[in-house]
């Protein structure tokens, strides 16, 4: 889905302002990056701008199973992993713990996933539940379509070259 066009589809040429030299086809305009009236110079809103229009993309069909992306994303993580602690799911999520508190908050509400006492009273595992891991398999073909349409929207090999440079980003500290 791409809110400038107006359309419930992606467009690859939509998001070619945004990804220049990650993937796109297009040679980039030149941009003074230190003229802050140019919102194209601003690396964060670019990204961020992305995420809110691909999250959206991926959410319009995690509806179908009552999970945002961002609890989908908890759960494959745990389904992969196995039970983490709150700070270890934060870290793997790219997360902070607060932030991740919150989120896991309405998965525990709805029995998706349990909170458990770690090796020591300060610490608490979150873990998959039955009726987590049922939810997941369940919502594992609408993120497969999500992943389709952005795909093909985007293309295959520029969607893989996109998530590499994504990867490389989110390790800068």
């Amino acid at each position: 889905m791409h809110l400038y066009a107006g359309t419930a589809s992606l467009h690859k040429g939509a998001y070619a302002p945004i990804w220049y030299g990650i993937g796109a086809m297009q040679k980039p305009p030149e941009t003074d990056t230190t003229d802050l009236r140019e919102p194209r110079a601003c690396n964060c809103l670019a990204i961020r701008q992305a995420a809110r229009q691909i999250t959206q993309l991926y959410e319009g069909h995690l509806a179908a199973v009552g999970l945002t992306a961002s609890q989908y994303s908890i759960l494959a993580k745990l389904s992969r992993l196995g039970p983490l602690s709150i700070n270890a799911l934060a870290a793997e999520m790219v997360m902070d713990r607060t932030t991740t508190g919150r989120a896991i908050q309405p998965l525990v509400r709805d029995k998706l996933v349990a909170l458990a006492a770690g090796s020591d009273a300060r610490m608490k595992l979150v873990r998959l539940t039955p009726a987590g891991a049922k939810r997941f398999k369940a919502a594992l073909p609408h993120w497969r379509a999500a992943q389709h349409e952005f795909e093909r929207a985007y293309g295959t090999k520029e969607a893989a070259t996109l998530r590499a440079a994504l990867g490389r980003a989110s390790a800068i500290s």
